[in-house]
Order: structure tokens, then sequence, then C-alpha cells
């Protein structure tokens, strides 16, 4: 789980690649969800709350 004061130290690009990271992972815990069980499904919660933050963060940097 990412904190924002980690996430305000990041640059733009490397919130775009944490961002691409992330949606590759949850795209992957959505695909085990659908074909098996996952082990810990708090993640999928944890993971989109992730980007979100991410996301946060990225457009408050380009709007300044």
């Amino acid at each position: 789980m990412l904190k924002m004061s980690e996430v305000n130290k990041m640059d733009a690009s490397a919130i775009k690649g944490q961002v691409s990271e992330l949606r590759k992972r949850l795209f992957e815990l959505k695909l085990q969800k659908a074909t098996t069980s996952v082990e810990k499904s708090h993640e999928l919660k944890s993971v989109r709350k992730d980007i979100a933050r991410l996301l946060t963060a990225l457009n408050s940097k380009e709007s300044n």
C-alpha cells in the first residue's frame, strides 16, 4: 500500500510507470478471480486504491 507522502516524492514519469504496473497487477488479479479463487481477495481493493492515489497525485502535479 502506497502512502501519499511517498507518492508526492515521485516524479511524473515514475508515477506513470507505477500506474502501468499496478494496472497489470489488477488485470492479473481479476483474471484469477474469474478463473479460480484468489487467496488475498482484499488485494483487489488495495490495488485499485493505490492506482487512484497515484492518478490523483499525477493530476495535481500536472495542473501546477
